[in-house]
């Protein structure tokens, strides 16, 4: 087979057995995609950077390769990270911000360090929502002052992208790499993972060191794959988790790292799987969408799952703010920017609000009333406010919401449409979500968020703190049945 159509689709494993075949280079891997980002990206706008050193490290990984030195299933595939995961290489981390966008790290942040370590060729930079989608209301998921809006390679300019993750959710469904680093908050993996067709896991607080991350929050930030098959998502899960003394909120019970989570790649669990019908949160969905629900309950039941439903969440009417994010965004990302270069023109929260204003013919495009609005706040954590909303998130979302109803009726997990609710419990409880491709809808309406409804939709699991073992086996076995993912078809042609 021509190696230009083989990469397309290709897996983490096809591309290792390739390898310990020698029917390709890790080199041949990196130029294939350099190839394709050269050619599709132009539309897209999902890669803010490729690695200057990307072609050098992958041929001394394929030098290592030579003398029997292959360091696990990451040996030699390349991957890009979100623009706010710190690399002490040649590429920026900016979190979009064009205030950022001569920043070079001093070193790797934690993930990116696991990555390295792991044989992984980091080969550029993806483009984000800025910072993280926490700058402004009206601010369109995927867009950056520092490349603009990133589209969605399903229907570029017509399908929303997802954001924040938005680069790295078009580059992977794309096949500009092998797969991806995202980072959530609240649904900025599961949202662009389901609207790109793509498997993402937002993993359980604390399984994921955030050291060397521009922040939005100490409470709900954790970053986690995204990729094209459950498979790969769990490769590349394992090799980002693991204890870091800069981080303490990974200082957890040592049986719940796991170092490989292909172990739970059981598609025969769906036999014994019991899953939770949140029949409450599907009150809003148009009919295509509905229908892309319904569809995936049958086959969880054909596969032998015991569905249950409907059930109820205690939490459910519970009105939920934004308040831990703009008390703990001013505290978290002074304590990032206090840190770099000096030569930098920002180094607090206030000096970034003044840069925009200074270039706000290119750094406000939607405003930055988010900024302003986290700015007003102490950056203490003081607030009783604040203090009230955290505890309220962990209890109502975790104890009293999702743990509650889960243990009630024995489920493995609860059942949603896409990153439609219940991902933003699960970001608020600190618990995992994974998504999978559930499907395309061809029709769609006009969402509150103001995006159409239409094209690829995830089908996603969210669970109990650590349960991504038994999330993963969910997912797998309902991607084995359905097969739902489609390259999409991707046009040459610049929006630019």
């Amino acid at each position: 087979m021509d190696k230009k159509t083989w990469i397309v689709e290709a897996t983490i494993s096809d591309m290792q057995d390739a390898l310990k075949q020698g029917w390709i280079t890790s080199v041949e891997l990196v130029q294939l995609y350099l190839e394709r980002i050269e050619l599709y990206d132009g539309q897209l706008h999902s890669i803010l950077e490729v690695n200057p050193d990307a072609l050098q490290i992958a041929k001394d990984l394929d030098q290592e390769r030579s003398v029997k030195k292959v360091r696990g299933m990451l040996h030699g595939i390349p991957v890009l990270l979100k623009d706010n995961i710190d690399t002490g290489d040649k590429l920026h981390t900016s979190a979009g911000s064009i205030s950022l966008a001569d920043s070079y790290a001093a070193k790797d942040s934690f993930v990116a360090e696991k990555l390295r370590q792991a044989g992984a060729v980091i080969l550029g930079k993806t483009n984000m929502t800025e910072w993280a989608n926490f700058m402004s209301a009206s601010m369109w998921a995927g867009y950056s002052s520092r490349k603009g809006l990133t589209l969605n390679p399903y229907g570029p300019g017509e399908l929303f992208i997802g954001g924040s993750s938005s680069g790295s959710g078009a580059a992977v469904a794309a096949n500009l790499a092998a797969a991806a680093i995202g980072t959530e908050t609240s649904g900025s993996i599961i949202s662009p993972s389901s609207q790109n067709s793509l498997v993402g896991i937002k993993p359980t607080m604390g399984l994921v060191s955030r050291s060397g991350i521009i922040p939005i929050t100490y409470t709900q930030d954790t970053a986690g794959p995204m990729a094209r098959t459950v498979a790969d998502a769990a490769i590349l899960l394992g090799a980002i988790t693991g204890a870091d003394d800069q981080d303490e909120a990974t200082n957890i019970d040592p049986q719940h790292r796991i170092k490989d989570y292909t172990e739970f790649l059981d598609a025969g669990y769906l036999k014994q799987a019991r899953i939770g019908i949140p029949r409450h949160y599907y009150k809003h969905l148009d009919r295509d969408r509905l229908d892309i629900v319904e569809s995936a309950i049958q086959v969880l039941r054909e596969q032998g799952a015991v569905i249950i439903d409907p059930v109820d969440l205690p939490c459910q009417n519970t009105k939920w703010d934004a308040n831990v994010l703009r008390y703990e965004f001013k505290k978290y990302v002074n304590d990032y920017l206090v840190n770099v270069d000096s030569s930098l023109p920002v180094h607090s929260l206030a000096d970034v609000i003044a840069y925009n204003e200074a270039h706000a013919d290119r750094a406000q495009k939607y405003g930055q009333g988010t900024l302003i609005w986290a700015e007003e706040t102490s950056g203490t954590l003081t607030e009783q406010e604040y203090l009230e909303s955290r505890q309220k998130n962990r209890e109502m979302a975790g104890t009293r919401g999702i743990d509650q109803v889960l243990q009630e009726f024995q489920l493995d997990a609860l059942l949603f449409l896409g990153n439609e609710y219940g991902p933003d419990l699960a970001a608020r409880a600190g618990y995992p979500s994974i998504t999978v491709p559930g499907g395309y809808a061809e029709n769609g309406v006009i969402a509150p968020g103001g995006y159409m409804t239409k094209g690829p939709q995830g089908i996603t699991f969210i669970g109990t703190a650590y349960s991504e073992p038994v999330l993963i086996k969910l997912a797998y076995g309902f991607e084995q049945a359905t097969r739902h993912r489609v390259a999409p078809k991707l046009s040459s042609q610049s929006s630019e």
